[in-house]
Order: structure tokens, then sequence, then C-alpha cells
């Protein structure tokens, strides 16, 4: 019998857990008010994660705590009390990559330790190493083609994690030292400045500027691998990892939603499976960069990176958010742009896809409008589909 994989999604803050969670995911993780490798994210005080260890313990589901930078002398002191925090907090279990953490986490507390992709483990030697070390989890680098994670599952009796879908480092992760030399900002400390995604002049011989119609970038494409859950599933990956601590509850939706309806058709039938492509241009619609199975199906080449022609436009499609729905009128939040007539879709963890005319609109002092135009309006649409919170309203593909 197949194991079913853990869905492991991010959250950059309690609402985004809360719409993880209530769209598929099995595991959330997320970072605390230190150590952590997001120092832009907004992140969670130790109530928060208490909040967060209780809620998802409610539903039978986890979460996980990064501790993954890499620590200098002047932080060492401060490790022991912070995990111990941790610990009391009821988190099921700590992202580590600084081999002193993985020591002092062993020595002071009872926490469970997953090795983070900072350590840009990719061979079994070094996940056997690990494994001795008392760490329960690896998070594979996400440089490693299918036959390198294969060949660690079989040799090596630890979980194993691997990204499914998010942005790529340009080099190995957490690798990169570009953004520490040129703007003084440390990668390995929360504070990439991601110089991968900058244009840049190319020189020749002479150092006088190549022209061209664009700049040269080292920006690669995100990685998704949707077509190949029911291989990585076969495989025996313990757990399926989103990328986008900083990402928006839409995406977060969208793309939990997605891999969730997927692994779920796998195995409630595999005989009758049918990758569905639909589901893909979903999953491409809602981020700004192109995605590609990257280093999994060893074709990494040219068209995995955008070197010239890249193109980020920002996502438009979240059009709202249901805040309630009460006797035929659902209540909107809006979030981008939308009008009286658009056909657009509405989609939840409770219901398939709804395909649906605008016919009204109401504002908060019930009068009737055509359009939703101002940040974060509330709105009323009468609408005789029952709907619930956290559903989202998109525009039609």
């Amino acid at each position: 019998m197949t194991n079913k994989p853990e869905l492991l999604a991010p959250a950059g803050d309690l609402e985004r857990l809360k719409v993880a969670f209530q769209y598929g995911a099995d595991a959330v993780y997320f970072g605390g008010p230190a150590f952590g490798l997001r120092a832009n994210a907004i992140n969670f005080t130790f109530e928060e994660m208490k909040e967060a260890a209780d809620y998802a313990h409610s539903l039978q589901k986890k979460v996980y705590v990064t501790v993954n930078i890499v620590l200098h002398n002047k932080e060492a002191d401060k490790l022991e009390e912070y995990l111990k925090q941790i610990e009391a907090t009821g988190i099921d279990a700590i992202i580590v990559s600084d081999p002193f953490v993985i020591e002092k986490a062993k020595e002071c507390t009872n926490l469970e330790i997953h090795l983070s992709t900072q350590q840009s483990t990719i061979n079994y030697e070094a996940v056997e190493f690990f494994y001795k070390q008392g760490v329960t989890r690896i998070v594979l680098g996400r440089e490693c083609s299918k036959e390198e994670i294969s060949e660690i599952i079989k040799k090596v009796p630890i979980e194993i994690e691997a990204f499914i879908h998010g942005a790529m480092c340009a080099g190995y992760s957490g690798r990169c030292v570009l953004s520490n030399y040129l703007t003084d900002r440390d990668a390995n400390r929360g504070g990439c400045s991601q110089i991968c995604r900058w244009d840049f002049d190319l020189l020749d011989e002479n150092n006088k500027i190549i022209e061209g119609d664009k700049k040269f970038t080292l920006c690669s494409k995100d990685l998704s691998l949707l077509k190949y859950i029911p291989e990585m599933i076969e495989m025996g990956i313990t757990s399926f990892k989103i990328e986008g601590r900083m990402r928006s509850i839409y995406y977060i939706a969208t793309v939990v939603s997605i891999y969730r309806k997927v692994i779920d058709n796998y195995l409630q039938d595999k005989q009758a499976y049918k990758y569905d492509e639909s589901l893909e241009k979903v999953l491409r619609a809602c981020a700004n960069r192109d995605s590609v199975p990257q280093f999994f199906n060893g074709e990494y080449g040219t068209d995995c990176s955008y070197y010239n022609g890249r193109v980020e436009i920002s996502n438009q499609d979240f059009l709202g958010i249901v805040k309630s729905y009460d006797k035929g009128i659902a209540t909107i939040e809006q979030r981008n742009y939308f009008k009286k007539g658009d056909i657009v879709e509405i989609f939840g963890p409770k219901h398939e896809v709804i395909t649906y005319t605008i016919d009204k609109i109401i504002d908060e002092d019930d009068n009737e409008i055509e359009i939703v135009r101002h940040p974060r309006q509330i709105v009323k649409i009468p609408i005789d589909i029952e709907l619930n919170s956290y559903d989202m309203i998109r525009i039609k593909y």
C-alpha cells in the first residue's frame, strides 16, 4: 500500500496558516521571532506559535518552526533559551541548518529535528551522516534529480521532504554570496536581496557593453512538479513542500488546493488517474514567473532560467475573498478591480470551482454600485449558491 505523503505549506502569519490548513495542507511551516531565514516576513511570536500549534492539533495536523540561520558567536548563547521557548509552545518540529543547533536542541529539548534545505543535502552519504546525528527528516536540496532522491530513500531509513513548488535559487540553495558582496545583506541570515533577479550589462572582451533587447539576468524560473506528483508518491517521499512564506493568501490557497486535488485524485484511483492540464494553467496564472520541473527530470538547461527576456507581471487574478455568507448574500473584501457583469470563478475547500456572473453589487451603505475599485473595499453580492468564509474569487480562466 502506498503511503500518503504530507502536503506541507508555508505561512507568513496566522491568517495564511489557517488558509493553508483550510485548503488542504497537512502541515505548515513558519518562522519565529529570531533565528529564521525570512527577515522581511511578519513571522510568529511565541504566543502565535502556541495558537498555531493548538489550532493545527485540533485538526490533527502539524506545525514546524524554522531555526535555520547560520549562527555567529554573539547568538550562540541565546539559542538554548530560544529553543526551550519554542518547545513550550507545543510545535511539532524545528527546521535547522547549523550543526550547532542540532546539538543544542538534542541537549536541552525533546524537539524533533528536520534538516533544512540550506544544508544542500543531495547525496545519501550526507543524509546518513545527519541521520546518525539524530535528525529525523531531511529537506533535500532542490538540485536533486529523481534518481538521486530514489537512491537516498532506498539507502537511508529517514523521512525525506522534497520541494514541489516555488522559487529557486540561481546557485545551490542557501550558498549564494552575491547578496552579501553587493549589498552587505546576508542571504544565510534572512536578508537576501535577490541579486539573481537584477538586470546586468554584459561586457565584451574590451569591457564594452554588448547591446541587446534585454539586459542579462541570472534569474531562475520557478519550480513546479505538479505533473510528477504520482511518480513522487510512488518513490516514497514523506513530505511535499511548497515554498513561499512571503506569498499571499490567494497564492497559498490556489497552490495548496491544486496539489491537494492531484494527490487525492491519484491515491483514490491510480488506474483511472489522468493529469489535468487545466490545473497547471491555474498554477501558472497565480504567480508572476514561469515554472518548470528544474532538476527533477534531469533535463536542466537554458530553458530553466530567464537570462534574457524576463517578464514578471504583477498578478491581478485575485479579485476578492468571502468574509461571510448569509441568506443569499456574500460579503466580499476586494483585492483587485472588478465590476458588474464580470464572469468570475469562486473556489474554496468545500466545493468545486463555481463560474458566476456578477449581476449586482451593493456597497456598505446599501447603495447599488457598478464597479469595485477601492483597496479592500467591502461589498455585498447576491448569490444563491452557499459560500464559506475564505472562499476566493478570481477572474475566469
